[in-house]
């Protein structure tokens, strides 16, 4: 009887294999499905996050995972293959045995498992609409003190406080840390106590009133509030610190430091100003005469408010002889851009550049232009040469 070939070899094998030339192949004794096994397509620059594990995987059970590493986040595609694809494991042991003897002499790959395909990574942008919908449906109400220990912090309720842990919003929401972060800070979200959340409307309202009525009856510059003052005189009215540096980091910012005397705030005019024809506007629709008036009311001394700084945040409308105004923010609208297109075709059939360009430039998706977006979600007309393009739902 013949003596059977030596049937040794593993993926080096494969790797190590020579231009023109050939290997056998066979089924390993632990061939079968292997459905916990999967092949990952990685591009260069993302090997080294994948191998030294800095990458992790992010969704709850009702949503398609993705990957994110510390900056970034990455759909996971299935990609299937047209050819059949084995996978072969690594060995260590040798894969050529022979001998002086004239033994026949056989390489062989061990197959374990046929791939119907490959999982793709795809950059895309950070699934925030859920951090948005968590934070605002249950905005935080300060009640007593905010200085609590360790202990009434792992007991929080986040239906009452709306309070979030780090660790629960990282859990939650498909986003990478960075990404997460950059989140939190465009929603004005505050931390307090390692958890995040977003101080209720009207209790900031009032805060900055109090604050805007302090600064003249102290004779402040708004321009140069100094921290330590304002901080002492709004806590002997009731507010607490950490919301007090909430609110000067919300409608302005650090301007300097002095050794003597600490830091000094500066109050952000467009910020302001926007804060509260948002206030007005939560009521309804107005006449244009009638909004400027009461919002001319409202700004405080030395500070001028302009129409243009409500770009993106509110609609005009033509009614006849008439104008009205009513809020439509850019921060309410859904930011992934097919749900965004549709909530503004929603709101109007047609829209001229000049209003559509404000509530359409913040969209970031990886690989595609603004130019690419209209493309893609919207037909343009433009009647003459000179007129305003239009656009309308594709």
């Amino acid at each position: 009887m013949d003596e059977q070939p030596s049937c040794r070899g593993g993926a080096e094998l494969v790797l190590n294999l020579e231009s023109n030339s050939s290997i056998s192949i066979n089924y390993d004794p632990k061939f079968g499905p292997h459905d916990d096994l999967f092949l990952l397509e990685v591009d260069e620059k993302l090997l080294p996050d994948i191998l030294q594990q800095r990458v992790t995987f992010r969704g709850q059970p009702d949503e398609e995972a993705v990957i994110c590493t510390s900056s970034k986040t990455y759909a996971v595609k299935f990609v299937g293959n047209s050819n059949t694809v084995f996978l072969i494991p690594p060995t260590n042991s040798s894969i050529l045995n022979g001998n002086s003897d004239n033994e026949k002499e056989t390489v062989v790959g061990s197959v374990l498992k046929v791939a119907p395909g490959n999982m793709e990574l795809v950059e895309v942008a950070p699934k925030l609409d859920k951090l948005k919908s968590l934070l605002k449906e249950s905005p935080y109400r300060p009640e007593g003190n905010l200085e609590m220990d360790e202990l009434e912090v792992e007991e929080l309720d986040e239906g009452n406080l709306g309070l979030f842990p780090w660790e629960d919003l990282v859990e939650r929401i498909q986003a990478s840390d960075e990404e997460l972060r950059a989140g939190l800070q465009a929603l004005s979200a505050v931390k307090i106590n390692g958890s995040w959340g977003i101080v209720d409307e009207e209790y900031m309202n009032n805060l900055l009133t109090v604050l805007l009525h302090l600064s003249v009856s102290e004779g402040w510059s708004l321009s140069a509030l100094k921290e330590d003052e304002v901080v002492g005189l709004m806590e002997a009215h009731g507010y607490q610190s950490k919301l007090v540096l909430h609110c000067l980091e919300m409608y302005g910012s650090k301007v300097s430091k002095d050794v003597n005397e600490g830091h000094f705030w500066m109050l952000d005019e467009k910020r302001v100003c926007v804060h509260f024809a948002r206030a007005i506007l939560r009521g309804g629709k107005r006449k244009m005469e009638s909004f400027m008036e009461q919002w001319a009311l409202k700004i405080p001394q030395g500070m001028h408010g302009s129409f243009d700084m409500l770009e993106g945040e509110v609609l005009v409308e033509r009614l006849g002889v008439e104008t009205w105004v009513h809020a439509f923010s850019v921060s309410s609208l859904s930011s992934i851009p097919a749900e965004r297109f549709l909530m503004l075709f929603r709101e109007r059939q047609k829209w001229e550049w000049k209003d559509l360009e404000p509530y359409i430039k913040d969209l970031r998706v990886p690989g595609l232009s603004s130019e690419g977006l209209l493309l893609k979600y919207t037909r343009r007309t433009q009647p003459t040469k000179d007129s305003e393009p239009v656009f309308t739902a594709r």
